[in-house]
């Protein structure tokens, strides 16, 4: 068919077809990603279907197939950087799987979550990757789990049972920053950011255990809960030496709280490495270029999120078999702010 006899009307998957010189069903396989038909002829197919103007329906096909290619993500706080690269593993991952992510933002807000979750589920998303907002109540991830929609938990582990999760060894982590400082000579180490009743739990316990392994007792007037963003990681270092504490070195929460601790000793004057020493967590990819650069636990962002998608497609493919995780080994980099 030429371009003139589909003039005046919608092209359709025949007319494809007829262009390209294939069946109807190569020309559907090839619009569904499908790595079963020979390059060449799916470049041909591609190439008609764009000299026809021809848009597949991506959700007409997966209603007739009573699937979907649709995978929703919906994150906690897109402010953070660690969350951009998980979301660049996580991404082509699902792409080069033949799906399309439908992203959300909670903001923290378990109700804002539970629309987003909603409204994925109406679009009949094949899947859902969730880093749970804090207060996420888990009789909602166990409603979402039982309503059949594959369901992968990302970061933090909440309420884990029978769910995947792809996360990292919190304490362990915080383990190695702590006793990083320890070994430079440090005894008046704080905790920065974080609150009660999330992660910080796991990473707390870190910090303790490096303690007591050195022979140092825990003080609590160290340990400044506050969220973990810059302008908390701001305000708890000015807190931290502030206090009755004469902290000489913090491990802070993650990267963006060490990023707002950074700010708060130039604001002091002091500068990391020299004056005081700070170590953060995630090791994204504007530690290295922060001023000092940045001394951090490294757990691979753009990897963790890849192994996510791998245990959502597990899921999918497998929708009976037991839960699975993923847990990131952390690794200390060790540059010039402590």
């Amino acid at each position: 068919m030429r371009n003139d006899e589909a003039a005046g009307r919608t092209p359709t998957i025949l007319d494809v077809a007829a262009f390209a010189q294939v069946s109807k069903s190569t020309v559907s396989l090839v619009l569904q990603g499908s790595t079963r038909i020979p390059e060449a002829t799916a470049e041909r197919v591609r190439n008609a279907a764009a000299a026809l103007g021809y848009i597949y329906n991506q959700r007409a096909a997966s209603l007739r197939r009573q699937s979907s290619t649709t995978i929703g993500v919906v994150i906690n706080d897109l402010m953070n950087p660690f969350f951009s690269e998980v979301l660049i593993g996580l991404e082509s991952a699902l792409v080069e799987a033949g799906y399309t992510v439908l992203m959300g933002h909670s903001q923290e807000d378990p109700r804002r979550q539970e629309r987003l979750l909603q409204s994925m589920r109406e679009l009949h998303a094949g899947g859902i990757v969730l880093c749970p907002a804090i207060g996420t109540p888990p009789e909602n991830l166990a409603r979402l789990r039982d309503s059949g929609t594959p369901l992968t938990l990302i970061v933090r582990a909440h309420d884990r049972a029978g769910h995947d999760f792809a996360g990292v060894a919190n304490a362990q982590g915080v383990f190695l920053a702590t006793q990083h400082l320890i070994g430079a000579g440090h005894r008046r180490i704080g905790f920065l950011g974080g609150l009660p009743g999330t992660m910080q739990v796991d990473r707390v316990s870190g910090y303790r255990q490096a303690l007591a392994e050195a022979g140092i007792a825990f003080d609590p007037v160290l340990v400044v809960s506050a969220p973990p963003h810059r302008a908390g990681g701001y305000g708890a270092l000015h807190a931290l030496l502030d206090g009755e504490g004469a902290a000489t070195a913090a491990v802070c929460y993650n990267d963006i709280t060490a990023f707002g601790a950074l700010s708060a000793l130039g604001a002091r004057g002091l500068r990391a490495g020299a004056d005081f020493a700070l170590v953060g967590f995630d090791n994204v990819l504007d530690a290295a270029h922060s001023n000092p650069p940045l001394t951090t636990v490294d757990i691979r962002p753009v990897e963790l999120g890849l192994r996510a998608a791998e245990l959502l497609l597990q899921r999918i493919a497998e929708p009976g078999r037991p839960a699975q995780a993923y847990e990131a080994t952390p690794q200390l980099v060790v540059r010039g702010s402590g």
